[in-house]
C-alpha cells in the first residue's frame, strides 16, 4: 500500500512508479507531498464541482470525527468556497449552539421545497458555527420515520432488526440524505457532485446512490470497523488471527450482522474507499472485503495550539494551574511534594479499558513506581486518567481539600496585607521593625489553626476526584490491584478524573488542551486505536507522547521520522511482542524520562512540537485531493479521443482509454477447402467493431506481444500493436509464401501470358527478400499474411458487403508488390475499418463458422513508454 497516495493505477499512470511519497525526515514529507501533488496535476475544482461531506456528527459532538470535520473544515471552504456543504441529521439539542438557520439561496431553495413537497422530508439549512462558517443541510428525521418500515425492508429485507434504534435512525438518515442528492444531481445535471460519507452511520445513502444509478462520485472513509472494534474490546488477537475469522458469522455472533453489512457494501458500492491509517487499511481488507485505495490521516487546524515562541510559557501557566489542584488533592499530605520535581502524566480518551491499553498504563506506572523506591528517588509522578464514566458527584474529601486550600490563602493574604500596613506605617515614621513586631500574636494563631485543621485528615488523599456509580468499574479494580492508593511510600500518585476537562470545572479548572499543555508526558498504549487524535494532540501542543505501534498516528509518524524517540513520539510494540514485554517496554521508556533534567525536557518539549506541522491540514488535506480526484476519474471517465488515421504503421499513437486489453482468439471449426492451414480470427475488443483479420498458426503456442511495440492504426478508434519482430516475421511470411503460391501458379497455369506474369512476380519477390532482408521467423511466432490469389475468389464469402481490395503481388501499374505500402495503405483506408469478417476469410482463405473463444491480455499503455 503506498501511503497517502491511490492503491491503484492512478499514480501509476501519472508518475511512472509506485514509490510513493519520501518520508525520510519531517522537512521532506512537506515537499514530497507537494511533489506528488503537483506531478498528479491534480487542478483545482472547477465552478462545476460541488462537494458535500455527509457525517453522524455534523454539528453534533459524538466522537472524534466531530473534531475532524470541523478542524478541516477552514481548509474546504478556502478549496471550495461556496460550492461546499456538509449533511447530518438535526438534533434539536445541539443546534442552538452549534447551528444558525440562513435563508436558502436560489439554486438551494427550489431543492429543499422539493424535498418537502415531493417526500416531505424537512431539510433546515444555515451555516455551521465553527470557524469557517461551512453551510449545512440538517434533515429532520422524524419527518420521515413512517417510512422507516418500508425504506428497511427495501435495504435489508431477510436480516433487518427491527429493534436496534441507532441502525433505524441511520436506515432513515440514509434514505433522506439520498434523496437529498438525487433532488441535486438530477436539478444540476452540468455538475459533478461528490459526496463523501465518513463511517456507518451515514453510509446508506451511498448504497442506494448507486442502487438507484445517480450520477454522485462517492468516497467511503471508515475510521474504525465497527466489527473491528467488537473483536479487539472483546479480548480476541485481532490483528494475528484476522486472517483466520469469517468476519460475517463473528458479526452474526455478536448481533451486529445488519450493521457489519452496511458497512461492507458501503466500502464495496463506494467509487473511492478510504481509511484513516494504515493499520486500519489492513483491518478493512479482512473485514470489509476491500483494499482501501487512499489513506486519508487525520490532521488538527494548529493556530489553536500553535503558540510559537511562548508556548514554553504557557507551560509554565498551565501546569501551575495543575500544581494547584495538587496543593488541594492531597491536602494533609503534601509534605511529601516537591513541585519543582514533580512530573505530570496522563493519558486519556473513551473509556475502553482494553482497547485504550489502560491496563498496560497502570501496569507500567506501578513498574516505574518500583524502581523510583528502590533508587531512593525524590521525583514524584502524578498520573492523570481523564475517562468519562458513570458518577453521581464529586468525591467530598477532594472538594474539602480544594476548600481548605482556598480558605488557608485567604488567610494568608490576609495576614500578608495587614503586615504590609505594618511595614509601611513603620518605615513612613522613619522606623525599622523588627521580626516580632511585623507578625502579630493573632496571626500566629490564625496560622496554627489552619495547619492543625490539615493534620487532622485521617485518611489518605483519594484516588478518585468523584463518587463512581460502578464501583466495580475496570480501572479502578486494576488499581486495587496493583496496590496504587497514593501512600506516602508511594513515588507515583494516581488521580482518576472520570469526566472531561473544561474551563468551568471545579477541581481542574482547564480545558483539555490547555490540561495538555501543562503535562509533560501523554501515555496512550493503545490496541484498537485506528488513528489516534489524542497523541496528535500532545504534539501539536508539544507535549512528548508514549503510543503503540498500532495506531495510525504511530504509522505515520514512523513514516515520517527515522528517529521518532529522539523527536518525543516514544512507540512501545503491542504487536509482535507480549504484554508483558511491552510493559517493561514502557517502564523502561518512563525510568528514562524521569531522568532527564528540565533542560533536557524543554528541549525534548521544542523538538515535539516542531512536528506539528506534519498534521497540519494544509498538508494533509492535500490527501483529500487526491481521493476527490480519483472518485471523479471513476464515477466520470473521459470519453475515448477519435484519431485522424495514421499516415503508416510507424507512427507513434497510444492507446486510447476506451480500448480493452483484450483479444480474443477465435477458432473455427472447420478448415477452407483452398488451404491446409488452420485460420484463428483476432478480434480487438470493445465488440461494437467489426475488424477482424484472420491469420494462420501453427499448434505452437500463441505468445503475448513483447513490451516494444508498433501501434497499427485501422482506420477507427481500434489501435493493434505489432512488436518489430513480429513485423519482421509478418512481412518475411507474406514474401515467402506470396512465393509459394505463384510457384504453384505457374504450373497450373496452360497459358504462355499467365506463366510469364508469374515469373515476372517471382522475380520481384526476390529482388524485394534481397532488398529487404528480414530475420527468419520463430516457429512459435504468429505471423499475419495479407495474401490472396485468383484461385481463391470472393465465392466463398457469405457476406454482401464490400470488399476493400486486396493487395495482390500484381498490381495495374507493373511494379513489384511491396507488403509494407500494402499495410500502410490498408490501414489508411476508412474501408478496412468496416470490413466484415467474411471479407477478411475471403481474403486470407479462412472459414465463415462460428469460432470458439479465449482470451489473452495484452501490453498495458505504459508498456508504449
Amino acid at each position: 500500500m503506498i501511503f497517502g497516495t491511490p492503491n491503484s493505477t492512478f499514480l501509476e499512470n501519472r508518475l511512472g512508479s509506485s514509490t510513493g511519497m519520501p518520508f525520510s525526515s519531517a522537512t521532506s514529507l512537506n515537499s514530497g507531498v507537494d511533489q506528488m501533488i503537483n506531478e498528479l496535476n491534480i487542478q483545482q475544482p472547477t465552478s462545476h464541482t460541488v462537494l458535500f461531506d455527509l457525517s453522524w456528527e455534523v454539528a453534533k459532538k459524538v466522537g472524534g470525527i466531530y473534531t475532524v470535520l470541523k478542524t478541516k473544515a477552514p481548509v474546504t471552504v478556502e478549496e471550495y468556497k461556496s460550492r461546499y456543504a456538509l449533511i447530518g441529521p438535526y438534533n434539536p439539542n445541539t443546534a442552538p449552539t452549534e447551528f444558525e438557520p440562513l435563508i436558502p439561496g436560489p439554486l438551494s431553495s427550489p431543492i429543499i421545497e422539493n424535498m418537502m413537497k415531493k417526500y416531505g422530508i424537512h431539510v433546515h439549512f444555515g451555516k455551521w458555527l465553527v470557524e469557517g462558517y461551512p453551510k449545512v443541510f440538517l434533515i429532520d428525521l422524524h419527518s420521515s420515520m413512517h417510512k422507516l418500515g418500508e425504506w428497511r425492508w427495501d435495504l435489508m429485507s431477510g436480516f433487518e432488526q427491527s429493534g436496534d434504534n441507532e441502525t433505524n435512525e441511520t436506515i432513515v438518515f440514509g434514505y433522506q440524505s439520498a434523496l437529498l442528492l438525487k433532488e441535486f444531481a438530477e436539478a444540476n445535471p452540468n455538475d459533478k457532485y461528490i459526496a463523501h460519507f465518513h463511517e456507518w452511520q451515514a453510509s446508506v445513502g451511498l448504497i442506494l446512490l448507486k442502487k438507484w444509478k445517480v450520477p454522485v462520485s462517492t468516497i467511503f472513509t471508515t475510521h474504525a470497523t465497527l466489527l473491528g472494534r467488537y473483536l479487539a474490546a472483546g479480548g480476541v488477537d485481532l490483528y494475528n488471527q484476522m486472517q483466520n475469522l469469517n468476519m460475517d458469522y463473528e458479526a452474526s455472533k455478536r448481533g451486529i450482522y445488519h450493521r457489519h453489512w452496511i458497512e461492507k457494501k458501503s466500502a464495496a458500492d463506494s467509487h473511492v474507499f478510504t481509511t484513516v491509517s494504515e493499520i486500519t487499511g489492513y483491518e478493512s481488507e479482512h473485514i470489509l472485503m476491500r483494499k482501501p485505495d487512499v489513506i486519508l490521516p487525520n490532521g488538527l487546524k494548529l493556530d489553536k495550539f500553535t503558540a510559537l515562541h511562548e508556548f514554553q510559557n504557557l507551560h509554565a501557566k498551565y501546569k501551575g494551574v495543575l500544581n494547584e489542584f495538587v496543593r488541594g488533592h492531597f491536602y494533609g499530605h503534601y509534605s511529601d511534594f516537591d513541585l519543582d520535581n514533580t512530573l505530570y502524566v496522563f493519558t486519556a480518551g473513551r473509556h475502553e479499558y482494553f482497547n485504550k491499553g489502560v491496563d498496560m498504563f497502570l501496569d507500567s506506572l506501578a513498574g516505574l513506581n518500583k524502581l523510583l523506591q528502590q533508587s531512593g528517588s525524590k521525583m514524584t509522578v502524578v498520573a492523570f486518567i481523564i475517562m468519562p464514566a458513570a458518577t453521581n458527584n464529586f468525591n467530598v474529601e477532594s472538594l474539602k481539600g480544594h476548600s481548605y486550600l482556598k480558605d488557608m490563602r485567604r488567610t494568608c493574604n490576609t495576614i500578608v496585607e495587614a503586615m504590609g500596613e505594618r511595614l509601611f506605617e513603620a518605615t513612613s515614621r522613619g522606623k525599622m521593625i523588627s521580626p516580632e513586631e511585623l507578625l502579630s500574636q493573632e496571626d500566629i494563631v490564625m496560622l496554627k489553626r489552619r495547619i492543625f485543621a490539615l493534620k487532622q485528615k485521617s485518611c489518605g488523599p483519594p484516588v478518585v476526584t468523584h463518587n463512581m456509580i460502578n464501583d466495580n468499574d475496570e480501572i479502578l479494580q486494576h488499581i486495587r490491584r496493583i496496590k496504587l492508593f497514593n501512600s506516602q511510600e508511594d513515588r507515583v500518585k494516581i488521580i482518576y478524573h472520570p469526566e472531561f476537562l473544561n474551563s468551568t470545572n471545579p477541581l481542574i479548572p482547564l480545558d483539555y488542551t490547555e490540561f495538555v499543555r501543562g503535562c509533560h508526558l501523554g501515555i496512550f498504549p493503545s490496541y484498537y486505536e485506528p488513528f489516534g487524535m489524542t497523541p496528535a494532540e500532545c504534539c501539536a501542543s508539544g507535549c512528548p507522547s508514549i503510543t503503540s505501534n498500532l495506531t495510525g498516528f504511530a504509522n505515520y509518524m514512523s513514516r515520517a521520522l527515522s528517529d521518532t524517540d529522539s523527536k518525543g513520539i516514544f512507540i512501545v510494540d503491542r504487536r509482535f511482542k507480549s504484554s508483558r514485554e511491552t510493559v517493561d517496554q514502557m517502564t523502561q521508556y518512563l525510568w528514562k524520562f524521569t531522568q532527564l533534567d528540565r533542560r533536557q525536557r524543554i528541549e525534548l518539549r521544542n523538538a515535539t512540537e516542531k512536528l506539528s506541522e506534519l498534521l497540519d491540514w494544509r498538508t494533509l488535506g492535500k490527501f483529500y485531493k487526491t481521493a476527490r480526484a480519483l472518485a471523479l476519474e471513476r464515477a466520470f471517465p473521459p470519453k475515448p479521443i477519435s484519431r485522424s488515421p495514421s499516415p503508416s504503421p510507424s507512427s507513434s499513437l497510444k492507446l486510447s482509454s476506451g480500448l480493452s486489453n483484450v483479444i480474443e482468439l477465435q477458432q473455427p471449426s472447420t478448415a477452407s477447402t483452398t488451404t491446409t492451414t488452420t485460420a484463428t480470427t483476432i478480434n480487438l475488443i470493445p465488440p461494437s467493431s467489426n475488424i477482424s483479420v484472420t491469420i494462420p498458426t501453427t499448434t505452437a503456442p500463441i505468445t503475448t506481444p513483447k513490451p516494444n511495440v508498433i501501434p497499427i492504426n485501422t482506420g477507427k478508434e481500434n489501435i493493434t500493436l505489432l512488436s518489430p519482430n513480429s513485423m519482421s516475421s509478418l512481412l518475411s511470411d507474406s514474401l515467402n509464401e506470396s512465393k509459394k503460391q505463384q510457384q504453384q501458379q505457374q504450373q497450373s497455369k496452360t497459358t504462355t501470358e499467365t506463366t510469364t506474369a508469374s515469373s515476372t512476380t517471382a522475380a520481384a519477390i526476390n529482388k524485394s527478400v534481397l532488398s529487404n532482408p528480414t530475420p527468419t521467423p520463430s516457429p512459435n511466432t504468429s505471423s499475419f499474411i495479407p495474401t490472396s490469389n485468383k484461385g481463391s475468389t470472393a465465392t466463398s464469402s457469405t457476406s454482401t458487403a464490400t470488399a476493400t481490395p486486396t493487395p495482390t503481388p500484381n498490381n495495374t501499374n507493373g511494379k513489384p508488390f511491396n507488403p509494407i505500402e500494402a499495410l500502410t495503405k490498408s490501414n489508411s483506408s476508412s474501408n478496412f475499418a468496416t470490413t466484415s469478417t467474411a471479407t477478411v476469410n475471403t481474403i486470407n482463405n479462412g472459414s465463415s463458422n462460428s469460432p470458439a473463444t479465449k482470451s489473452i491480455p495484452i501490453p498495458s499503455s505504459k508498456s508504449l513508454k
